[in-house]
């Protein structure tokens, strides 16, 4: 099938890369996103998101007409939903933004047409949109397990790129595509064969909802592990890089690297979306998200501890960012700390080089530059707390030795 017109619902980090990848084919890309300011900053070329090479493109795909930003949908081939799915306050799956992305589509749906959810989801809600798009829109024929022939085509395919290689891995990684039905699924590889270089893994729905999940419970699991042998050597005085390079010299142990915490739109998330759905069969991944929780009061108490007993009452944060060299705080743990740590009447300043500004609940702190590191009458009488591990840091790592620091995330290795 030929697809000469994609509406993509959400212009935000998956969102928008995936447009550009489209565009760069040829094919008009209508983005769609409730924020006017997002639309229309598009609409002249710019965005206000950091990542390599994405600035560049919109603004040559923009002048060519192929990338164009608008507040409602429109009639295309394909419609990609890339809203956010995040969890409220019981830890369960938010999936308003999701439904009402589905409704705004529904009248523009015509036979032949294409629904793919890119957006992170718990098992068969896939299932459930396409249920809740048939109540709207009586007139088509949606599919079901069967192998129909359906008017409309839905399926589900995960992202899985990172902050900083978006574009490149949104081509270059194998994705995972579950169709509803084999027809759903035909169409939906038909359409990431467009640019995908990497394999198009075959799958149903339900699988590839799981798929997702699970490769970040996995990760939240392994991180939990490493977190917590790291609490068990700080009370013990044990340096836990030395332990953790011992262990991995076993040829079937790879232990990960401790930080201060989870961050990130998928990780911190995507594990209760397999808890709400399983809940007496979650135990493990509910301890790690127990564990990952934990670490950031950890880190807090220690930084209470340390400024305590040498009397300081003024913090230095290197890093708010949920990982190194990106813009990215969405769930961050080291900002969360930050926030956390503004309770306790402390004085703090945030050397962080990603941002040019600090977010709005942690604006009562001063936003500074890192060559403060060198001037040491600034660093008198001051803390410094490392929580997250800039690339910038690195050559300031034997400086902050010698003050009185923190370090959440092994930045200084002894």
């Amino acid at each position: 099938m030929k697809f000469k017109k994609i509406c993509i619902i959400g212009l935000g980090y998956i969102g928008l890369p995936t447009a550009v990848v489209f565009a760069k084919k040829g094919i008009e890309v209508i983005g769609v996103d409730v924020n006017k300011k997002t639309v229309d900053d598009l609409n002249q070329g710019k965005i206000n998101i950091k990542e390599p090479k994405l600035p560049e493109e919109v603004k040559y795909l923009v002048s060519k007409g192929l990338l164009k930003a608008q507040l409602k949908p429109t009639q295309a081939n394909a419609f990609l939903i890339c809203v956010p799915t995040p969890i409220n306050e019981k830890n369960e799956a938010d999936l308003s933004y999701l439904k009402k992305a589905a409704l705004s589509i529904s009248k523009y749906l015509k036979k032949g047409d294409l629904v793919i959810i890119e957006s992170t989801i718990p098992v068969n809600t896939t299932i459930e949109i396409s249920n809740l798009l048939a109540k709207e829109r009586k007139d088509l024929q949606f599919p079901s397990r069967r192998d129909d022939n359906p008017d409309i085509f839905i399926a589900h395919c995960p992202e899985r790129v990172i902050p900083g290689r978006m574009l490149d891995e949104i081509i270059e990684l194998d994705r995972i595509i579950g169709g509803i039905s084999i027809l759903c699924l035909q169409k939906a590889i038909s359409l990431y064969e467009i640019f995908s270089k990497g394999t198009l893994l075959k799958t149903n729905s339900s699988t590839a909802e799981l798929a997702k999940l699970t490769e970040n419970s996995f990760r939240d699991v392994n991180i939990a592990f490493a977190n917590e042998i790291s609490m068990i050597c700080d009370k013990s005085n044990i340096d836990i890089n030395e332990l953790i390079n011992l262990c991995n010299l076993h040829p079937r142990v790879n232990i990960l690297e401790p930080g201060c915490g989870v961050g990130g739109h998928c990780i911190p998330v995507d594990p209760w979306f397999i808890v709400q759905s399983f809940p007496e069969n979650t135990d493990l991944i509910k301890s790690a998200r127990k564990v990952n929780l934990e670490k950031k009061q950890f880190i807090i108490n220690k930084i209470i501890y340390a400024s305590n007993k040498n009397n300081i009452k003024e913090l230095i944060i290197l890093g708010i960012t949920f990982k190194p060299d990106v813009d990215d705080i969405r769930e961050s743990a080291a900002l969360k700390i930050a926030e956390k740590l503004i309770e306790y009447n402390y004085k703090i300043s945030i050397i962080e080089p990603n941002l040019d500004s600090l977010p709005k609940n942690i604006n009562s702190c001063d936003l500074i530059n890192l060559n403060v590191i060198e001037d040491r009458d600034f660093l008198k009488n001051k803390l410094i707390v490392v929580l997250v591990k800039h690339s910038q840091f690195y050559k300031y790592a034997k400086k902050i030795e010698k003050q009185k620091y923190v370090d959440g995330c092994q930045l200084i290795i002894k």
